[in-house]
């Protein structure tokens, strides 16, 4: 696909507001492979290879395992992934997957096993990754 424009350069200000997302974001107590695994986990339910790109190598780079990145898609059944992980996981698709919601289930076991504090930074980073990658896919944003 060729690349339709760079909203950067279209749109400084909206990029500027992204960036502000990201900074609060870096503020948070997220621990990195947490922030990682939701880049890489809501980028492949919503098909994009930009971020998917990026955010493998930048999950690689702070010590993610290889093979914890191939079963991703199949966290559940990996048997590899913590009880912290699996909380930040399952918020992340069902935000994600938004028509069906958070679930009640859910927000109660990420909230018991991350508390509140943790549980909100966790949806922002969502939330974030989710914009971005609106943003990557409508624009037909081109690997690096």
């Amino acid at each position: 696909m060729k690349e339709r424009f760079n909203m950067q350069e279209v749109q400084p200000q909206a990029f500027k507001a992204m960036f502000a997302l990201e900074a609060y974001l870096a503020g948070t107590t997220l621990n990195t492979i947490h922030k990682e695994l939701i880049k890489i986990r809501a980028s492949q339910i919503n098909g994009c290879a930009y971020c998917l790109n990026m955010h493998t190598r930048d999950a690689l780079k702070h010590g993610e395992t290889a093979q914890r990145i191939f079963v991703l898609d199949a966290w559940r059944e990996a048997g590899l992934f913590t009880e912290e992980e699996k909380a930040v996981l399952a918020v992340t698709e069902e935000v994600t997957l938004i028509q069906k919601g958070l679930s009640d289930d859910t927000y109660h076991k990420a909230e018991q096993m991350l508390g509140k504090e943790y549980l909100a930074q966790v949806i922002m980073a969502v939330v974030t990754i989710n914009a971005w990658n609106r943003i990557a896919i409508s624009t037909h944003k081109a690997l690096d």
